[in-house]
């Protein structure tokens, strides 16, 4: 292991001897080969169809899913499966966001088993430091619907009344426990259609329990033109009433989706209308948060190295230290392990999302990560660049 460098202006992204040091030569190998084979547009746009079919099919794909996708992105099918992956990014110096990545579901029962798998993550976090978030997303707990038409408001039926205290309940469960284990928990990243009701829910628990520090966190979507004025407006109105707000800084996921809405509705697109916007909304926020860091908090979520690198630079021009307890920076599992690990060596704080479940009922987060990488404009090719160079360097 190279000697540490303690961040700010020594800090690099190119360390791969920093960033593969838990990685065995087949590790590195079948990393390679898998990229290698999500880096074809042709082959994933093919094998996202053939595997939902598979599974309607009970089609037997899992072993092959298992050792694949599967292995590079996901923690196990439950949490104590992820034991040995929370420790070993502990030992590099990288906490974990368990993530319960199964989609799709809409029952009261399937809400219910959310609540249960993020509050049995609350729990473990209370003696397990490996843990640094929790984390859940508001439509696991509720009908899509329903958080539509509150975001639209819409008069509810009396059914609907009661289903939405019955979400208020869910969220105030899971943020209370969160409160009382001290460990601060993330409202992820939705459409923008229900994004209404998401901050409807998120930010009086927010109130409610970061008088002191940040434990409830909401997340900006940056490609989202209106959420920087967004966050600017939650903390000072956070400010005013004498709290401190999270916030979890993200580009987007749900950029397509977004736009092919607004075209088949007739409405303006809320996406920004290049990169570069988003890139510029982004950075801006960073700027904003460390002016402002003594009064709120955040968690970069990027893959971007120019981004992650911009935080880091205004951390060391402002004096901040590189463990600052209101700034975090976070990647996904599998991914980007050249920023996460080299960051965590330099002395910052970062946290991995680490997604588990059921191999066939996380199939639609995988398909997705594998789009991503495929979508993001050199993702793929960097992600292979640094394998091969940290293959080369090992021989």
């Amino acid at each position: 292991m190279p000697q540490n460098v303690k961040g700010g202006v020594n800090l690099s992204f190119d360390n791969t001897e920093v960033a593969f040091a838990g990685k065995s030569d087949y590790d590195l190998k079948r990393a390679y080969w898998l990229f290698k084979l999500i880096g074809s547009n042709t082959l994933v746009k093919i094998s996202k169809p053939f595997a939902n079919l598979a599974v309607d099919l009970h089609l037997p794909i899992g072993p092959i899913v298992r050792q694949t996708l599967y292995k590079q992105f996901c923690g196990g099918e439950t949490i104590r499966d992820c034991n040995s992956t929370m420790q070993y990014l502990a030992d590099y110096g990288v906490g974990t966001i368990l993530d319960y990545s199964v989609e799709g579901k809409g029952t009261t029962a399937d809400f219910e088993r959310v609540v249960n798998e993020v509050l049995e993550s609350i729990v473990q976090s209370k003696t397990d430091k490996c843990i640094a978030f929790a984390v859940f997303k508001v439509t696991g707990l509720a009908p899509f619907e329903l958080l539509e038409k509150v975001s639209a408001q819409d008069k509810l039926t009396k059914e609907e009344q009661a289903e939405w205290l019955a979400v208020e309940k869910r969220v105030a469960t899971v943020c209370k426990a969160a409160a009382e284990a001290d460990t601060p928990i993330f409202f992820d990243a939705e459409e923008s259609w229900i994004q209404l009701a998401v901050d409807a829910l998120c930010y009086p628990q927010m109130e409610l329990y970061n008088k002191v520090k940040p434990i409830v966190y909401n997340t900006i979507q940056l490609y989202l033109t209106e959420r920087y004025a967004h966050m600017v407006d939650a903390h000072q109105k956070a400010k005013a009433a004498g709290y401190i707000p999270g916030f979890k800084l993200v580009r987007g996921a749900y950029m397509e989706k977004e736009r092919n809405r607004a075209e088949k509705m007739g409405y303006a697109s809320p996406v920004q209308v290049n990169k570069q916007a988003t890139d510029d909304g982004y950075n801006g926020a960073l700027k904003y948060c460390v002016e402002h860091i003594e009064t709120l908090a955040i968690c970069a979520g990027s893959h971007n190295e120019e981004s992650c690198m911009l935080l880091a630079e205004l951390m060391h021009s402002a004096g901040l230290p590189y463990n600052h307890k209101h700034i975090y920076f976070s990647q996904l599992l599998g991914m980007s392990d050249h920023i996460s690990f080299n960051l965590a060596y330099a002395g910052y704080n970062v946290a991995k999302y680490v997604p588990y479940g059921p191999v066939r009922d996380v199939l639609p987060y995988l398909l997705r990560r594998a789009e991503e990488n495929t979508s993001v404009a050199g993702q793929t090719p960097r992600e292979l660049s640094l394998l091969i160079k940290e293959r080369k360097r090992r021989k």
